[in-house]
């Protein structure tokens, strides 16, 4: 693509997603040397305030540059020792990958682990109640939206147990989920809630953020970790921009502020029942053409991605005679039976563009996303 054209390249794809016209402008410009003088301070702090509005937190939020796996590793990284007990909470890829992070940093991981087609449920609150009895986890995990199986996970009982029971640390993953539903970071009792910009802010897979609580500071101090992805070096970063550890990437944080806006404008509640709506009208134009979703049916369908089953290749030609009457997708090359990503690829606008996309052939048990995600940050248009 010799030149930016909006939503050109429409994936149907759980990320990074096309980038907002607004964004891109922000991007195509230039900027002075980020310690130089006081504006980009200023444009830091301004966005990790409001990045506190999107997170439901009135704790600090800090910014990385690196797309949403920094803050992954690095909360991990900052918060743990090696023979700590970490409890993950998985119903799909990433809420289960928690774990296996943990025992790559010499960790002991609890897995509470649901079928990846299902939602948190009662019963799944049972068995975090007696792994905690048992194990007294130093830290627990939990994914917010498991953009593989297009769910959304309800945290807020989980949260409650923590703070009950007495975990000292809960982690939540909402990289997927920040600017696109509601997120309620102290509500949730949540030490570290992490972000992508690749996500709902509609920026390129360049930045995270993420939200620090009093006592993970205090943390953080005591584990010492230091790398690329640490947290210690950003206490200050809201005082003094010459304690950053590494060059401020000032189109990132520029792209984030755009894309943030983007959402004021629109107004969250806004931004939230038009994903809503999209993913209904997914929902819906799926069942029209005869395709179940991959959920089991009490599950909570995220409002950002669905997915659905199938044994091999879809018909391109049967669902491009679906409600969408554009040009047929362009097919893809198999992908290994087990990878993780969810490759589908479409074009089009999610809101007019009901269920046209296809995916690689995976194993039968696996989603493949028809993702509403183009359309999340596009705002009122």
């Amino acid at each position: 693509m010799k030149t930016f054209q909006p939503y050109a390249a429409m994936p149907f794809y759980p990320g990074p997603v096309s980038v907002h016209p607004a964004v891109a402008s922000v991007l195509a410009r230039d900027y002075a040397p980020p310690r130089m003088g006081e504006e980009y301070l200023e444009l830091y702090r301004s966005v990790c305030t409001r990045l506190q509005g999107l997170l439901g937190t009135k704790e600090d939020v800090l910014l990385g540059t690196g797309e949403g796996m920094l803050v992954l590793w690095g909360a991990l990284k900052s918060l743990l020792k090696p023979g700590d007990v970490v409890l993950s909470v998985g119903t799909g890829v990433f809420g289960d990958g928690f774990g296996d992070m943990a025992e790559i940093l010499g960790c002991k991981a609890v897995k509470v682990s649901e079928p990846y087609d299902t939602t948190i449920t009662a019963s799944t609150l049972e068995k975090v109640r007696e792994a905690i009895r048992i194990h007294r986890p130093v830290l627990m995990t939990a994914v917010h939206c498991e953009t593989p199986s297009g769910t959304l996970n309800p945290l807020e009982e989980l949260g409650r147990i923590k703070h009950e029971m007495g975990v000292p640390f809960f982690v939540v993953d909402a990289v997927a989920s920040a600017g696109g539903a509601p997120v309620h970071a102290d509500a949730w009792h949540a030490d570290c809630v992490l972000g992508g910009s690749q996500k709902c802010l509609s920026c390129p897979p360049d930045m995270s953020f993420m939200s620090v609580s009093k006592a993970a500071w205090e943390r953080i101090r005591e584990v010492g970790y230091a790398g690329y992805d640490a947290v210690r070096p950003f206490e200050r970063a809201m005082e003094d921009v010459m304690t950053h550890p590494y060059t401020p990437n000032w189109w990132g944080v520029a792209a984030l502020d755009a894309g943030i806006r983007v959402l004021e404008e629109e107004g969250l509640e806004n931004v939230f029942a038009r994903h809503e709506a999209v993913a209904r009208q997914c929902r819906d134009g799926l069942a029209e053409i005869g395709i179940r979703l991959w959920t089991a049916p009490e599950a909570v369908n995220s409002p950002h991605c669905h997915g659905r089953p199938h044994p091999g290749r879809l018909d391109v030609a049967r669902l491009a005679q679906g409600p969408c009457r554009r040009r047929p997708c362009r097919g893809r090359k198999p992908r290994p039976a087990g990878w993780q990503g969810v490759p589908p690829r479409s074009h089009g606008n999610a809101g007019r563009c009901r269920a046209h996309g296809h995916g690689a052939g995976y194993p039968e048990e696996d989603p493949v996303a028809l993702n509403s995600f183009p359309l999340i940050h596009t705002g009122p248009g």
